[in-house]
């Protein structure tokens, strides 16, 4: 079996898989990526990770033959994703024998990665819900066609993120005073965060800003489950949004299956729910699939097939190095 390394880089953590060879597959945990003015930390986050590994795991990352990265933000907010590839392959020829072959690395946006995990390969489309939301269509071959993933501020529909941001804001308008429905999703943010004076100092602030939004989906979730109103109308809308963004993705080529992956979709419930009868009704001709793995598992299969030498250079989506 190849000896390849996998990377998932997400807004709520990050994650390095080594697999093949002799013993199981082993792992390592990480930081979540933020953004800055000069972009993401998606790079450093990464070259973190993998001397991490090397810390580890010096003799196996000295055979590593591909490595394979998915990330969050890589076509939006990182700059160069192809330098960034080429300097994860430096960080694994230290060390090398000067007689082993170069080892190949792959770096894809998240989209690409979830897919891999979710489908193998097969076509059809995925969305992901996790601090952000992306859905991504493909046949396998020609065709790449992504849907959202466009960051807290702009997109990520349905995502973490997404569903905090809204939890706090109806929080926001029952201590204005505006719309008491939002009263109990107040008293949940006040016991996470504090006083809402001291809200705006805690997210303006913060580089990981959408991970800390995401962190108050469990209570928003959990509030939904208990019937709350507002927050059973926040978690159904998430849901019925990755429908829209799914059905956007079953472009004319790619076959009518969807596979759902993140954290999210594990909550159940009225987001699941909302996801099916909205599907159902845009494209009532797709097949709805439990992914065949994570992220994760995408991003060990990149590494695989930039091994063997399958893969093409497709910006914005995957670049090689």
């Amino acid at each position: 079996m190849t000896l390849r390394l996998g990377i998932d880089l997400g807004g709520s953590g990050s994650r390095l898989a080594l697999l093949g060879g002799a013993g199981p597959r082993r792992e390592l945990a990480g930081e979540r990526v933020g953004v800055t003015g000069a972009g993401s930390s998606a790079p450093a986050t990464a070259l973190g990770l993998l001397r991490l590994a090397r810390e580890r795991w010096p003799e196996e990352l000295a055979a590593v033959e591909g490595l394979g990265l998915g990330s969050t933000g890589l076509g939006t907010l990182v700059a160069d994703p192809a330098a960034l590839a080429g300097a994860l392959r430096a960080e694994l020829e230290q060390g090398r024998p000067a007689d082993a072959p170069a080892p190949a690395v792959a770096v894809a946006i998240d989209a690409v990665t979830a897919h891999l995990g979710a489908l193998g390969g097969e076509s059809g489309a995925i969305v992901a819900l996790g601090t952000g939301a992306i859905a991504f269509g493909s046949d396998g071959h020609g065709i790449w066609h992504r849907v959202d993933g466009w960051g807290h501020l702009l997109g990520d529909r349905g995502g973490g993120a997404w569903i905090g941001r809204r939890g706090l804001e109806a929080a926001l308008l029952a201590h204005d005073g505006v719309d008491a429905s939002g009263a109990a999703l107040l008293a949940a943010a006040r016991a996470r965060f504090g006083e809402p004076l001291g809200w705006p100092a805690q997210l303006y602030t913060r580089d990981d800003r959408a991970g800390v939004l995401a962190g108050f989906v469990p209570d928003v979730v959990a509030l939904a489950a208990d019937g709350d109103g507002a927050a059973l109308a926040i978690v159904s809308q998430a849901g019925a949004e990755a429908a829209r963004s799914a059905a956007a993705a079953l472009v004319p080529g790619v076959a009518p299956l969807v596979a759902t992956t993140g954290g999210l979709f594990g909550a159940g419930g009225a987001l699941v729910e909302r996801f099916g009868a909205t599907l159902a009704a845009l494209r009532p001709d797709a097949e709805v699939r439990a992914p065949l793995g994570d992220p994760l598992d995408g991003a060990l299969l990149l590494a695989e097939r930039a091994a063997r030498g399958e893969l093409v250079a497709r910006a914005p989506s995957l670049w090689l190095g």
